[in-house]
């Protein structure tokens, strides 16, 4: 499962897993693929620099990346308490309401929500990145599109390739113009946010608009059979990350939410903006239900949305209370029905890159038996 690109990367195979879990990344480094290491959650650089020193200790001398969520636009002089401040008691009362009727508890004295949207403003990200370039990452990425000019010219000279992702060829155009090095082609079937044109459609699209740079299809892709299914439409590589959620290394201390992504079918997830206020794909759940449902007030913009239902999801995954239980997750999610290691992932990947290869080959006459 060479190309171009994993050969530039040193890789044994053009699979790259985007995961906010350290023993995820580097599994799949070890693995032989690329492992990327989700930064949003790292608010305290510390805690990040803790993270990729074990990284360091865990990937064998193999590479491994970081994503960051970096807005192309800057917004200056805005704290996070001003934004939360336009928030309408509108909405911070559905929250609480929806919370009552189904009975979830407060977080114990002294338990500050987890996740907030903090991780998204620039700053916390430039702070992650004066930590990150310390290190030898040989890939950045963003997911918010290109970051910034400075971060790219940045980026190159530690040596750092960047990649952006985008959702439309017009995106990837202007990625292209920003200089960015690796376009990832995310398809509307992909989890968290994404746009809404499908893999099969999108990949080829990006790959023309982009030619020579080398692009990953992203999308709804969870065998090796799809895999090859997107280098054929042109990619050097492909961008797995619900995939790795439901392996023994994933740290998502949620039986619960383990087992929900377990039963899932592929039809079990939704687009919605109940998480961020941007369209993103996760779990159908209570939570999104209501969020979507014309009767309520509806979500509000990035990133008030994600301010305002931060305690409430922490309390919800506290808690671990199943009807409002969710995660962002693909329409992939309907194949991931057994907890594997991330060696038993990629193994069953080239295994089935493999078959796929040799059905093609005897399609095409190139092959006997």
């Amino acid at each position: 499962m060479k190309t171009e690109l994993s050969r530039t990367l040193g890789i044994e195979h053009a699979i790259f897993g985007f995961t906010p879990f350290p023993a995820v990344a580097a599994a799949l480094t070890r693995a032989g693929g690329f492992g990327v290491l989700g930064a949003v959650r790292y608010t305290a650089p510390d805690d990040l620099a803790r993270d990729l020193d074990w990284m360091q200790e865990h990937t064998d001398g193999l590479p491994y990346g970081l994503d960051v969520v970096m807005p192309a636009k800057k917004v200056e002089g805005v704290t996070e308490a001003e934004v939360e401040a336009m928030i309408p008691e509108e909405h911070r009362a559905f929250v609480r309401a929806t919370l009552a009727k189904h009975g979830v508890p407060e977080l114990p004295d002294g338990e500050a929500s987890g996740w907030r949207i903090t991780g998204w403003m620039e700053q916390v990200a430039r702070n992650q990145l004066d930590v990150a370039f310390d290190y030898p990452i040989k890939l950045l990425a963003n997911a918010l599109g290109s970051p910034p000019a400075d971060v790219v010219a940045r980026a190159h000279d530690h040596g750092v390739l960047v990649a952006a992702l985008a959702g439309s060829a017009r995106h990837a155009r202007h990625h292209a113009d920003a200089g960015i090095d690796i376009v990832v082609a995310q398809g509307y079937e992909a989890g968290g946010h994404t746009g809404e044109i499908a893999s099969m459609v999108l990949t080829p699209e990006v790959v023309d608009a982009v030619s020579p740079l080398p692009v990953l299809a992203a999308g709804g892709i969870g065998s090796g059979e799809q895999i090859a299914a997107g280098l054929a439409l042109g990619a050097q590589g492909v961008w797995l990350g619900s995939l790795w959620l439901t392996t023994t290394e994933a740290e998502l201390h949620s039986r619960a939410l383990t087992a929900k992504l377990l039963a899932a079918g592929s039809g079990d997830t939704v687009r919605s903006r109940a998480l961020t206020g941007k369209p993103a794909r996760q779990l159908r759940t209570e939570w999104t239900d209501a969020w979507d449902d014309p009767a309520g007030p509806g979500p509000l913009p990035m990133p008030l949305q994600g301010l305002l239902v931060a305690e409430a999801v922490s309390r919800i995954q506290r808690h671990e209370v199943e009807p409002l239980l969710g995660t962002p997750v693909g329409q992939i999610v309907g194949r991931m029905n057994s907890e594997r290691s991330v060696q038993q992932v990629v193994d069953e990947l080239t295994r089935g890159f493999e078959k796929a290869v040799d059905r093609i080959n005897r399609i095409a006459g190139r092959s006997e038996g």
